[in-house]
């Protein structure tokens, strides 16, 4: 199967075209001995099977980043059949100077012109006939978010592949012109392939390449003692760098015809204006975040309740099984998908149940299933349209081109923290997932900066925390009469957001001292997202928390419901009531006391040791918190049904809820309505604020153990270590204060007080002993 690999900058449409090419046959993984991501898939629609690899972005091929490595072994070492090279026809100059590398490689190219649609739709032309002629490279015009010109850029890509090809340079009219032709023949006479790439390479001190050839490096350094050159004297790469670029305003960039448009601004820019003003653009940000929120987990969409008819409100909602709200208000659209998805998932869970009852009757194979892996699977597979939905809306806001903004719009606020406007995007990227977030911090260049990013990532919520979010906020809404969780739920994202600046501010002043690195970036032009794209990338994260759910939590489930149903002696607690005897109880009430300071310890009741256990379970995989949660709370609600008195610990519930409760006890539906966490309420006597600080711990605690294992390999044996601990002592001092302040408002003047003291010390010690300037 011939192999075709795609080429080109960061935000020129590639992975868009990657993923029209090839479709639902891609896969990810990772190039050896880096961890920087592999795209592979294959193009079924012409007259053979090809394989397509995505190479990452980058925007040369010299070796300063793993990406640029990575693409440039791949080329020079794989030998594709082709490289197709895809340009943004809107920053023409920029994006020609990865091609005029390209060209000095000994390998097949074509030119794929991008985002024509754009171009056209801008009034602007490009002569594309002529840029093939002076390219001597075939240039096909394509739109890969509109998916045209794609059989016509394959169909002469193959062609293209069958010939052979030399490598060429523009620089062969410079004043190195010489010096590189007697290299190439140097090298050529040492048989080493791709001679005038590998020349031009060594002539601008590529450290690669020096080691690759020290002996021909004697020629290069003998023609710098005879060579000077007015503006970059012997800087032989920023002199190679000024001849690109010199080529390319020459011979290609007027090819690019220009629309007169004289001071009319395009909608791109007439959006700037406002989404990047200097006063607007936080508020609108901040609003537009809020807004995310609402729509995923609003109870109260829109805020209706107090507008809409009550009694509309509550015909609603029971005759469509509570699927569009509870009777208080109409639900948000990620609230109704997460109600049908619960309803699904009670329906399936019910037949099983029943069908595992007609092949047997033994009673602890009944509670495996049922109490055990249905419990906790289905609790977290009503979550996965919720997060789907999250993941939806934040990838529209980063393929509309919109948090490339948010990057630039931060950058001066973040600077002031300690880190640049680059370090937001794998930040934001965490509230996805941690674990390509911090793959992502390869793309900074600083270290210091690196170690601070994948440090704080997993304060940006992961849509595994999801669950834990809606469902204990759910139960909070629900056993406290709360209105409006979606404010809570918002409360605590940025909750997260101000631990990770707070902690930045004080890594800065401290362990990670240094200056911080410039930032430049691309905006790209708006436009709106591909729906192939989007429900690849869509597709691509359902599949892995699915896997996640099927293996880790599985087995979880597992664990917990044997862990809760057998003692130390490995014998079968019979009688539900007698919980506190198995395994699990005890390591939970050997571990409950340490997170008294944080609201969900030994102040709670004899069965308040679910919530140590639920957080522990939590470092395996977030998912688990909840898969045990509910597993645990099938068992308390087995529990009251036995033994009523265990509601002694009730009094913090309305009467209403607590008659709620007590009708499902006797049902024995212990399935129904997402009572389960508020059962776990009434048996632990918990309050708001210690569910609170119990959300704030898991979302600020050591992540899932992938993302855990991500961080060891981006780092540092060293550094690692002390990430795992930092990222306990933040969670544990910033649950501490929330539970807190909550509880007595006046502690919030006691942690200003000491936060002041630690910025006072650190300012002191940094003024008498300052950071040493970079000469």
């Amino acid at each position: 199967m011939k192999r075709f690999a795609l080429a080109g900058n960061p935000n020129c449409g590639k992975t868009t075209l990657f993923n029209s090419l090839t479709g639902s046959t891609a896969h990810v993984g990772n190039w050896p001995g880096v961890t920087v991501d592999k795209r592979e898939g294959v193009y079924k629609k012409g007259a053979e099977p090809i394989s397509i690899v995505d190479l990452p972005g980058i925007y040369s091929l010299s070796p300063y980043t793993p990406e640029e490595v990575v693409s440039r072994n791949y080329i020079l070492d794989e030998k594709p059949d082709c490289v197709i090279n895809i340009v943004d026809v809107t920053n023409l100059e920029r994006n020609l100077y990865l091609t005029t590398q390209i060209m000095e490689m000994d390998v097949p190219v074509v030119i794929a012109l991008n985002m024509m649609d754009i171009l056209e739709k801008q009034g602007d032309r490009i002569n594309a006939k002529e840029l093939e002629k002076r390219l001597n490279i075939p240039v096909v015009e394509i739109s890969a978010l509109k998916n045209t010109g794609m059989d016509e850029l394959m169909k002469v890509a193959l062609a293209t592949c069958k010939k052979e090809r030399k490598g060429v340079t523009v620089l062969e009219h410079t004043e190195l012109s010489h010096l590189i032709g007697d290299v190439r023949i140097a090298l050529q006479g040492q048989e080493v392939a791709n001679p005038l790439f590998h020349a031009i390479k060594l002539i601008e001190n590529d450290e690669i390449e020096i080691a690759m050839h020290p002996q021909t490096v004697k020629m290069v350094e003998e023609f710098k003692n005879t060579f000077t050159n007015d503006l970059f004297g012997t800087d032989f790469e920023a002199l190679v760098a000024d001849a690109r670029y010199r080529h390319i305003t020459k011979n290609y960039s007027p090819l690019l015809t220009k629309k007169a448009k004289g001071i009319k601004l395009t909608s791109s820019d007439k959006a700037d204006r406002i989404l990047t003003n200097k006063w607007l653009a936080i508020p609108i940000f901040l609003v537009i975040l809020f807004s995310m929120f609402h729509l995923t987990f609003s109870e109260n969409f829109l805020f209706l309740s107090g507008i809409l008819n009550k009694d509309w409100v509550s015909l609603a909602g029971t005759h469509f099984e509570g699927l569009f709200g509870s009777g208080e208000g109409i639900a948000a659209p990620g609230v109704v998908l997460f109600n049908l998805m619960d309803i699904i998932t009670a329906t399936l869970s019910g037949w099983i149940g029943e069908g595992v009852a007609n092949l047997t009757s033994t009673e602890w194979i009944l509670n495996l299933v049922n109490d055990g892996i249905l419990a906790g699977l289905c609790a977290v597979l009503s979550f996965v349209p919720q997060i789907i939905f999250l993941l939806l809306l934040l990838s529209i806001l980063e393929d509309t081109g919109y948090m490339a903004r948010v990057a630039f719009i931060l950058d001066k606020i973040f600077r002031k923290f300690g880190v640049s406007g680059r370090a937001f995007i794998p930040m934001i990227m965490g509230f996805g997932c941690s674990v390509p977030a911090m793959i992502n911090t390869r793309t900074l260049a600083d270290e210091r900066e690196r170690i601070l990013t994948i440090r704080t990532i997993p304060f940006f919520t992961c849509g595994a925390k999801l669950p834990i979010l809606a469902a204990v906020t759910g139960a909070i809404a629900m056993a406290f009469n709360v209105a409006n969780v979606d404010l809570i739920t918002y409360a605590l994202y940025v909750i997260g957001m101000a631990t990770a600046v707070i902690t930045i501010l004080v890594m800065r002043g401290t362990t990670q001292r240094g200056e911080i690195a410039p930032f430049i970036m691309e905006l790209p032009t708006y436009h709106m997202p591909s729906f192939k794209a989007l429900m690849i990338h869509l597709w691509d994260k359902t599949k892995h928390y699915i896997k996640k759910v099927f293996t880790v939590i599985l087995a979880s489930t597992i664990i917990v419901w044997f862990l809760s149903n057998f003692r130390w002696n490995w014998t079968i607690i019979e009688a539900k009531e007698t919980m506190n005897e198995s395994i699990l109880a005890s390591i939970g009430q050997f571990m409950q006391p340490i997170f008294t300071p944080l609201g969900f310890g030994s102040q709670l009741g004899s069965l308040g040791w679910v919530f140590a256990v639920a957080a522990i379970l939590g470092l395996i995989a977030k998912e688990n918190v909840i898969a045990g949660f509910l597993t645990l709370s099938s068992v308390i609600l087995a529990m009251m049904a036995v033994n009523p008195d265990i509601l002694v610990n009730a009094g913090v519930l309305s009467e209403e809820v607590l008659a709620e409760l007590n009708a499902l006890i006797e049902s024995g539906e212990f399935g129904e309505d997402g009572y389960e966490v508020v059962a776990m309420i009434a048996a632990t006597g918990i309050e708001i604020p210690g569910l609170i600080s119990f959300i704030v711990f898991n979302m600020t605690t050591i992540p899932c153990f992938a993302a855990v294992a991500t961080a060891r390999g981006e780092l540092k044996k060293g550094t690692a270590k002390w990430t795992i601990l930092f990222w306990i002592l933040t969670s544990y001092i910033v649950s501490m204060a929330t539970y807190c302040i909550l509880t007595w408002w006046w502690t919030a003047f006691i942690f200003v007080a000491l936060m002041t003291l630690v910025i006072c010390i650190i300012r002191l010690y940094n003024k008498k002993h300052p950071i040493a300037k970079r000469g």
